[in-house]
């Protein structure tokens, strides 16, 4: 039964059966699509130094792999603009620390029968 079973499992996996054959072509055409990023293309003379630093997918226009920011945003005002923004949110958790009502009253207030105990502990009747 056992050897059954594995002659069975290595037809299916690749063995000389009709599903390995069909797989093995259509995973070979990859249903006529190519290749996810275009063709591959094999260097022939050496890389330049800096070639893993443009990404190439075939088009006629290969772009660098780091984005450059624009030139319109100098230094100090992206640095500006960062400490604006981190100023922000520590400024909004500081508020929020001063205003959590949970440490200032670590329990629950008790509620009394009564008016709370309004007339008992000196209230007016």
């Amino acid at each position: 039964m056992a050897g059954r079973l594995s002659g069975v499992a290595s037809r299916i996996m690749g063995g000389n059966g009709i599903v390995s054959r069909s797989g093995a072509s259509s995973l070979r055409q990859r249903a006529g699509m190519g290749l996810p990023v275009g063709k591959h293309i094999v260097p022939d003379k050496p890389l330049s130094v800096n070639d893993e630093l443009t990404w190439d997918n075939g088009t006629a226009f290969p772009e660098p792999c780091i984005d450059r920011i624009a030139d319109t945003v100098g230094k100090y005002e992206a640095l500006g603009w960062l400490c604006g923004g981190l100023g922000f949110f520590a400024t909004l958790g500081m508020l929020a620390v001063l205003n959590d009502k949970a440490s200032k009253v670590p329990f629950t207030p008790r509620v009394y029968p009564y008016d709370n105990l309004r007339v008992e502990l000196g209230g007016e009747p």
